[in-house]
This record gives C-alpha cells, structure tokens and sequence, in this order.
C-alpha cells in the first residue's frame, strides 16, 4: 500500500484561520480513516491524534445518513456541546477539516471561512473536492 504524502507545511493554512477568526480555538485536517495531516498550533499531538479519529468517525456516519436519506453530498457535519462547537467538512479527496470554535460564536462565518479555506487547500493537496456520488 503507497502512504499519501502530504506537504508538511498546511499547518500555517490552519494557524491563519485561527489568528484570523477570533471563535476557532483549534484547526485540524485529516485523513477520512482516521489519520492526522496537519494541525493548527497549540493542539498537543495526542489531542490532535484523537480528534482525526473522532472526526474520521463523524464523517462516516454522516455518509450513513446521507446514502440513507438524500443521497447527495455531506457538505458540513456540526457536533454542538455546551461551550463548543465542532465543525467538520469535506476538504478534497480522502481529507476533511475540522475546526473547534466557542459557541454561541458567528457559525455563518466559520462556515463561510471553512469552505474558503477547502478552497486554498486543494491546490496544496493536489486534488479537487470529492463529489460523493449514490451507490447504484
């Protein structure tokens, strides 16, 4: 099995939405099984570890929902806890971003900042946005 290579510096695409965005405290982009690419500074390497398994996770079973109910593209997954939310999207092929931002913050603008940043993100990966089509 050939490993992925990935550039080792997207940890700055991720520290720049941190600084620029005051509601994320921490961003993460990861492999859809599991495997941490990148993280924003200040996250410790176990935390980050964790939450690219937790969101590999996530990811899923939103495709669960999806080829269940609608049949079209997971654009956002949004875990909302108590002082907290977590947002998680598709970020190009097998890769998906997640961000952990305060609640009661700006959603629309971290949603909106999220996509802009799948956006930078593509040419640095190398490929386009998977567009998840139905199982026939």
């Amino acid at each position: 099995m050939t490993q992925t290579r990935y550039p080792q510096e997207l940890h700055w695409l991720l520290d720049d939405l941190v600084r620029r965005i005051g509601e994320i405290r921490q961003a993460v982009l990861v492999s859809r099984d599991g495997l941490l690419i990148s993280a924003s500074t200040g996250i410790p390497q176990g935390d980050a570890d964790r939450l690219a398994a937790v969101s590999s996770g996530l990811h899923s079973l939103a495709g669960g929902v999806r080829e269940h109910f609608s049949k079209t593209e997971v654009k956002q997954t949004i875990v909302e806890l108590d002082d907290s939310l977590y947002f998680l999207a598709a970020a190009g092929e097998g890769t998906c971003l997640g961000v952990l931002a305060d609640a009661g913050g700006n959603i629309g603008l971290v949603g909106y900042e999220m996509a802009t940043l799948t956006t930078r993100l593509h040419k640095h990966l190398g490929v386009a946005a998977r567009i998840t089509r139905p199982h026939t």
